[in-house]
């Protein structure tokens, strides 16, 4: 299955055009870092949308909006004038998220954890009102134990060993070509 999941910058207004048949299409450049080093430059990708997510990414998505872009990766073969031939990746939307400023191109994410000392005797919590996408859980209990001691293993018997540790080899395989993809 071919799915890409992107978090990228739109870096072109989108332009909404129509085909022949009134089928709606959007095209917009994103860019997206490509490494975690800072002085690689930002790849670009071309995004296109049909039908009625052509309409509302035209409507709801402008240039320097960050996203969260869902699709299908292809790749298009281009004639330059120069007289050979470029391909170019292209991401086919499916699904489109704005997510704000929230997020840096620039610097990798900081997670933060803080440490709270364990309490001396459990106590049982009192139950809070659950959130609306959260079922009702029960209240925790401690827990008691029955056993006392851990068994003791005797003499563990030793795992047999092969004699021989020759290495097994297989023919080589041929290699596909692929450019022969049939599609």
């Amino acid at each position: 299955m071919n799915s890409c999941v992107l978090m990228a910058e739109i870096i072109q207004e989108p332009q909404l055009r129509y085909t022949s048949d009134n089928l709606a299409v959007t095209e917009m450049l994103v860019q997206f870092p490509n490494s975690q080093r800072p002085e690689d430059a930002p790849a670009t990708l071309k995004v296109v949308g049909w039908g009625n997510l052509a309409s509302e990414i035209q409507q709801n998505y402008h240039q320097g909006d960050r996203v969260i872009v869902v699709g299908r990766l292809g790749m298009n073969t281009i004639d330059r004038p120069e007289g050979f031939k470029e391909k170019r990746a292209e991401l086919t939307v499916q699904q489109i998220q704005n997510v704000g400023a929230s997020f840096n191109f620039s610097s990798p994410p900081v997670v933060t954890e803080t440490y709270s000392p364990p309490a001396a005797a459990p106590v049982a919590a009192t139950p809070q009102p659950a959130a609306s996408y959260d079922s009702p859980r029960p209240t925790p209990a401690p827990a008691t134990s029955t056993a006392s001691v851990a068994p003791k293993v005797k003499n563990p018997e030793p795992i047999p060993q092969p004699a021989n540790f020759e290495r097994t080899t297989y023919p080589a395989a041929e290699e596909p070509n692929i450019d022969d993809i049939p599609f």
